[in-house]
């Protein structure tokens, strides 16, 4: 078995976040780029399927050199072999575009994607993924088995889960809940030392265009000044409630 897992470039949810040409584009300076949460549950998941049962896996990533050191990491945690592709990521559909072309290059039998990426939350890729590679979908997984060409999928949905059967090719949208917190590879001194021999492979982009663009980021509004109000006051609470905060 195939197995590619897409590895997202994300901004350490620590990091300090700032925004520079009249807050239309992300400041980079200073900030800790990690794995993708959502991707780290799925590369962990992929290493299972490595040892237990013999696969090969891949790691992709769209994006700029920049984006190497997080290849290096998933290289480190165990992965094969990874794979770049030299472009930005624009948006979900250029980022698709361009992993459906490695993916049907190498004749992956699973695609393990997060179900979205922690810094622009969109969601979409893996789905498009699937569409534009014809493979079978399932997203929001919080476990997968795989029996030869049969796989056996649970999924959150609304108010409980759900289980699934299907067939390879399959794209999932994994998420926490795939494998335990408790379970997440953290790079040894030997994985990062085989990690610098393993192949990274720079790919060069398809013609993919954008279909949409950021126009402007905005941070949250600080939050603003508690009022205390004694618990013998209840209609000065009701008041403010009411007046003030407008939520009865």
């Amino acid at each position: 078995m195939k197995i590619l897992v897409c590895i997202s470039h994300v901004p350490d949810t620590t990091s300090k976040i700032n925004f520079t040409d009249g807050d239309s584009k992300f400041d980079t300076n200073g900030v800790q780029f990690v794995i993708n949460p959502n991707d780290e549950f799925g590369l962990t998941r992929a290493m299972w399927f490595k040892e237990k049962q013999g696969a090969s896996v891949d790691v992709v990533n769209v994006g700029g050199a920049e984006t190497e050191p997080t290849l290096r990491k998933a290289l480190a945690i165990g992965a094969d072999s990874a794979i770049r592709v030299n472009t930005a990521a624009v948006d979900g559909f250029q980022v698709a575009k361009q992993l459906a072309k490695v993916v049907q290059d190498g004749g992956y039998d699973l695609v393990i994607a997060g179900r979205e990426s922690i810094d622009y939350n969109g969601g979409m890729v893996p789905g498009m993924l699937a569409g534009l590679t014809g493979a079978n979908f399932v997203n929001n997984c919080i476990n997968l088995e795989v029996d030869g060409t049969n796989a056996t999928a649970t999924r959150e949905i609304d108010g409980g889960k759900e289980t699934v059967s299907t067939s390879l090719p399959l794209v999932i949208g994994g998420q926490k809940g795939l494998v335990e917190e408790s379970d997440l590879r953290i790079p040894n001194m030997r994985g990062i030392m085989m990690a610098r021999k393993k192949p990274l492979t720079v790919a060069e982009p398809v013609d993919a265009s954008a279909e949409t663009s950021s126009v402007k980021f905005e941070k949250p509004e600080p939050k603003g000044a508690v009022t205390l109000v004694s618990p013998d006051n209840l209609d000065e609470l009701v008041n403010l409630l009411h007046n003030e905060a407008k939520v009865i």
